[in-house]
């Protein structure tokens, strides 16, 4: 149906349209002010590989390489979801729809992340596991984190932690109250998708139908 303010702008194969009470079965013919109305763009959804040490911006004023310098040419204008800190690497999902973009990133959806991080010092697996509770961390507080001590080497451990808010630095903050420094940060999923096979840099596009199911159980 049009829009109630089209006051003669709308037209249909020229002929300009004076009343809202329109139906439309497509947009074919359509134009505002004399330009053709754009079909829409259906969704896309990409795995990016982002590697460490580039920054989830456009572009940097202090002239560090953005994810954009990295993803190869050709593609859609396409927008992350969430974001990934310039010395954290892993699964960055990249889409062209703004609308899908916020459903995916807003804390009620609940969405998984995931991340492994090697860390140094000395947790135990009971400490890591209290982090079911929530915690808070300079007057911030975290939701629940599912945390498993994964391996150790000496002072060094791999922990796997997964999460649904995804504040900032949250991991890092999380780990660092634990007395554990990260010196490598992961993202091995978010949602359902997973870094599975890829390598930093490495970037390919969702199946459509995998997508739409998805999308329905947001």
């Amino acid at each position: 149906m049009l829009p109630r303010n089209a006051d003669g702008r709308i037209a249909i194969n020229g002929e300009k349209l004076d009343t809202p009470a329109t139906l439309l079965e497509n947009l074919n013919g359509v134009t505002v002010d004399g330009k053709p109305v754009a079909k829409p763009v259906a969704t896309r959804l990409y795995r990016f590989y982002k590697p460490n040490l580039t920054l989830t911006a456009e572009r940097d004023p202090k002239g560090r390489k953005t994810i954009y310098d990295v993803l190869p040419k050709g593609l859609p204008r396409l927008m992350p979801i969430g974001r990934l800190d310039f010395t954290t690497e892993g699964l960055l999902l990249m889409t062209n729809d703004g609308e899908f973009k916020r459903q995916m990133e807003l804390p009620s959806s609940g969405v998984p992340r995931t991340y492994r991080a090697r860390a140094f010092g000395d947790v135990t697996q009971e400490q890591l596991e209290e982090l079911a509770e929530g915690i808070t961390v300079e007057g911030m507080h975290y939701g629940p984190i599912d945390a498993n001590l994964e391996r150790s080497s000496g002072a060094n451990k791999w922990i796997e932690l997964t999460l649904t808010e995804g504040k900032n630095r949250e991991v890092r903050k999380v780990l660092g109250h634990l007395g554990l420094e990260v010196s490598r940060l992961i993202r091995t999923a978010y949602g359902p998708f997973t870094a599975d096979g890829m390598k930093p840099g490495d970037i390919d596009q969702i199946q459509r139908d995998v997508l739409f199911h998805y999308r329905r159980t947001l």
